[in-house]
């Protein structure tokens, strides 16, 4: 049996509000032949077949999001909702902000102001370990009135402004700044977040302390767009809390429903790429407080043949120092599958990768199902395959509680195999 949806009749935007749930089954919707052209269009999004001129059945792919499509009498806005909470996907994202696909092209939601919670928590720790070492600061040319000489004197200023006077002084100069486009996007997005409803005390306490320590920087006035700034190696250690930062600004706090109240970018995002993309840069943070080393995710440095033409691609390997020479060797392997229950396959590749990299264990983790060992013998030995269980329907608080514990049991099989 498939649900039936017509367009609503009460709306001041004549867009048809189509939603459709990941996962899903089929779903029936009225639609004129411009509306159903345009879902035509975007095949990467949906399935859809006739059941007559006007109806058709719908049934959404792999991606999470709402967007608007079309336009004039074709428009549609399509939400495909995810099958984890909004706030939860909302997490996941501030990890892997450059998993999601932004589309300018406004669409309506319902305002969230709980959600971005979700995003502060993960926002502080980046914003923390990008101003580790100092806050950053870049030299700017700047023009000022001065009663002594600094850099240069604007002769012609100085001459229209005040003839036969010699004080003060019209002067430009390099000055050394904090207040450049990175620092005023923390800070926009600190005092955003300072703003949202129902923060918890330890990261509203640690935004004030960002504010405080973006001390010098110019606030941005209200409705001023977000600054632009340009990744290279002088901001290489800010391109995290960047992002998260321009995320908040880009008022990602909503609801992926047929809402009205509100105006958002659209956003589309494939749930088992986050998902990857989440899993090795959490559990890469979490094994990287824990026992050191670098992490590195999607690490793609490894080949399975010695002609280098088939690359390996894990979601993370661990770099620890080697206890011979004090070097940096692959330690810990970590693969994620956004599945309902482990395949063969799975152990097949986890296979390759430990032999490859010289492992005698390696993890898979699941967004559901069962913990598990699988014990393979490779020659006169055995590797050591666990199955690992991340339950995304926890509540996101518990999510980075859940991921230090991962990482504490991953390291304990490393040092139980005499890694």
């Amino acid at each position: 049996m498939t649900a039936r949806h017509t367009q609503p009749r009460h709306c001041r935007d004549t867009a048809l509000r189509v939603g459709l749930a990941e996962g899903g089954g089929w779903t029936s919707w009225d639609l004129t032949p411009a509306q159903a052209g345009t879902l035509a269009d975007h095949e990467r999004l949906l399935r859809m077949h006739p059941e007559t001129a006007t109806r058709w059945r719908l049934r959404a792919k792999d991606r999470v999001g709402s967007v608007r499509l079309g336009s004039g009498d074709g428009t549609v806005q399509l939400t495909i909702s995810p099958k984890v909470p909004v706030d939860r996907l909302l997490h996941l994202v501030s990890y892997a902000p450059d998993r999601v696909h932004f589309d300018p092209r406004p669409v309506a939601a319902d305002p969230r102001p709980d959600l971005l919670p979700a995003l502060a928590h993960a926002f502080v720790s980046a914003a923390d370990r990008a101003l580790l070492h100092g806050v950053l600061h870049d030299y700017r040319e700047t023009y000022d009135t001065l009663p002594v000489v600094r850099g240069r004197i604007r002769h012609a200023d100085q001459l229209r402004r005040r003839p036969g006077v010699p004080v003060p002084l019209e002067v430009v100069y390099d000055d050394h700044t904090p207040d450049i486009p990175e620092n005023r996007l923390l800070l926009a997005a600190t005092r955003r977040l300072l703003r949202v409803p129902g923060l918890d005390p330890a990261p509203r306490a640690a935004l004030q302390r960002l504010t405080a320590r973006l001390d010098g920087v110019h606030v941005l006035p209200a409705g001023a767009p977000a600054p632009r700034w340009t990744p290279d190696r002088r901001n290489a250690r800010y391109a995290h809390a960047l992002a998260l930062a321009e995320l908040v600004l880009r008022g990602a706090s909503y609801e992926l429903g047929d809402g009205r109240e509100i105006a958002v970018d659209g956003m589309l995002v494939t749930m088992w790429q986050l998902f990857e993309a989440y899993l090795a840069r959490a559990v890469g943070e979490a094994l990287r407080h824990r026992v050191g080393g670098r992490p590195e995710p999607q690490d793609r440095n490894f080949f399975l043949d010695t002609a280098g033409r088939h690359v390996l691609k894990p979601d993370l390997v661990h770099y620890l120092p080697s206890t011979r020479d004090g070097v940096l060797r692959q330690a810990v392997v970590l693969d994620a599958k956004f599945k309902t229950k482990p395949q063969r396959d799975d152990l097949y590749q986890m296979t390759a990768y430990c032999v490859r990299l010289g492992l005698a264990e390696g993890h898979l983790v699941y967004a559901s199902g069962r913990a598990g060992l699988v014990e393979v013998p490779v020659g006169e030995g055995a590797l050591s395959i666990w199955r690992h269980v991340l339950d995304l329907s926890r509540p996101w608080q518990d999510l980075a509680s859940d991921i230090a514990d991962l990482a504490e049991r991953m390291d304990t099989a490393r040092t139980a195999g005499g890694a």
